[in-house]
């Protein structure tokens, strides 16, 4: 899918979750643009074979088997925008965090509330 497409869907997935905010939008527009490199990722991956496992030949002649790189791109892609997701509450931890802090007051500490007290 393209970035465009992946903007649209993250922003509904963002205003169902009632995370959505026009400060997001950087956020939204860099998890996009990861959304579609990962795409093209797997679709590179797949297309080469989709073997987990390569043989390496190392600059002395000796065959090693090795992660392939396509799927590591994949993964690390992913992992950065899991990440992003998280802090756009667009998962279970992150939109418990979100709820958390705009639904519990800041709590003062018992100094300001001691000080509070001595002055009113």
């Amino acid at each position: 899918m393209k970035a465009s497409g992946w903007k649209r869907r993250i922003k509904e997935q963002c205003e169902a979750a009632g995370t959505y905010k026009g400060a997001f939008d950087p956020a939204i527009d860099a998890l996009a643009d990861i959304l579609e490199q990962r795409d093209n990722a797997y679709k590179e991956f797949l297309d080469s074979g989709g073997e987990a496992c390569i043989e390496k030949t190392s600059d002395r002649g000796a065959v090693n088997i090795a992660k392939n790189p396509r799927l590591q791109m994949w993964a690390d892609l992913n992992n950065l925008a899991l990440s992003y997701w998280r802090d756009l509450g667009l998962t279970p931890a992150g939109l418990k965090k979100i709820d958390e802090q705009l639904v519990k007051p800041k709590q003062k500490s018992a100094l300001a509330e001691a000080l509070a007290a001595l002055g009113g």
